[in-house]
C-alpha cells in the first residue's frame, strides 16, 4: 500500500498489512470488526476517504465466504430483506455525506450507543427485541446502519446490536451479519465509485489488501468454528464494548 505524505514507504506499508491481517483475523473470530479496525490504521498513511474506499473490497470478499459457509442463506435474505432494501438507499446517502462533512459526532454518537448497550447487557438484563416488531423496526435499523455506514465506514455497529437483540444463535447472527455487509459493502462500492473516489491506483490497493486479509481471516474463522454458543457471545459483548471505547476516543482525539 503506498503512503500518503507524512509516511515512510516500508515501515508504512508493514504496519498497513499488520493492520489489515489483525482486523481480518477479528473478523473471522466474531463475524465483524473489520473496517473499524483497519480503517483508522490506513488514514495515518492516507487520507480517511482513500483508506474507506482501499477497504471495500476486502471486507465485501470476506462477508461473501462467511455469508456462504453454511445453508439457509435464502431464509435468511427473506427475513431480512427490508433492512436491505432500506440499507442500499442510506448507504448513497451517507456517501454523499461523506464527501462534505465530518464523522466525529457520528462516531461520538455511536461509540456512545454501543458503550451503553454492553453496560445493559453487563448487568444481566439482555435487551430483546420481540419477534413481532422485527419488521416493524427493520427499515429504520436498516437506513440508519446505511447512513453511518456510508459516513464513517462502520455500518456493522447498529446492526450488530439489533440481531444480537433478536435472540439469533451463533450460526444465525454470523450468516445475517455476513449477509447484511455484502448488501452495504457491495453498495457502498458503487456509490463511491460513482462519486469518483475510487480511483484505479485505490483499486489495486484495495485488491493487494484483500489478498493480505485472507490468511488472517481464515485464522479467525478457525477460531469461530470452535467456539460454543456462550462462549462467542461473550466474544462479541466483550468485543462491542472495545469497539464502542475506541470509536469514543477517536470521536474525542
Amino acid at each position: 500500500m503506498t503512503p500518503e505524505a507524512g509516511a515512510s514507504g516500508a515501515p508504512a506499508v508493514l504496519v498497513s498489512i499488520l493492520a489489515v491481517l489483525a482486523a481480518a483475523f477479528v473478523k473471522g473470530a466474531v463475524a465483524f470488526g473489520f473496517p473499524t479496525l483497519s480503517t483508522p490504521v490506513l488514514a495515518l498513511f492516507m487520507d480517511v476517504k482513500s483508506a474507506i474506499a482501499v477497504l471495500i473490497l476486502p471486507n465485501l470478499v470476506m462477508d461473501a465466504i462467511q455469508a456462504l459457509r453454511r445453508p439457509g442463506l435464502g431464509a435468511t435474505l427473506r427475513r431480512h430483506a427490508l433492512l436491505y432494501a432500506f440499507g442500499i438507499a442510506g448507504t448513497f446517502l451517507g456517501t454523499h455525506l461523506l464527501r462534505s462533512i465530518a464523522d466525529r459526532q457520528a462516531l461520538l454518537i455511536l461509540g456512545g450507543f454501543v458503550l451503553v448497550f454492553a453496560a445493559i447487557n453487563a448487568t444481566g438484563l439482555s435487551p430483546r427485541v420481540p419477534p413481532v416488531w422485527e419488521r416493524a423496526l427493520s427499515p429504520g435499523v436498516g437506513f440508519l446502519a446505511g447512513v453511518v455506514g456510508g459516513v464513517t465506514n462502520v455500518p456493522g455497529t447498529l446492526l450488530l446490536i439489533y440481531f444480537y437483540a433478536l435472540g439469533m444463535d451463533k450460526t444465525e447472527f454470523v450468516r445475517s451479519t455476513s449477509l447484511s455487509f455484502v448488501v452495504y459493502k457491495a453498495t457502498q462500492l458503487v456509490a463511491v465509485t460513482a462519486a469518483g473516489m475510487m480511483t484505479p491506483r485505490l483499486a489495486a490497493l484495495s485488491v493487494g489488501a484483500t489478498a493480505a486479509a485472507l490468511g488472517g481471516f481464515w485464522l479467525g474463522l478457525r477460531v469461530q468454528d470452535r467456539m460454543n454458543q456462550r462462549t462467542f457471545n461473550r466474544a462479541v459483548l466483550g468485543f462491542l464494548t472495545v469497539l464502542g471505547v475506541f470509536l469514543v476516543i477517536r470521536a474525542l482525539r
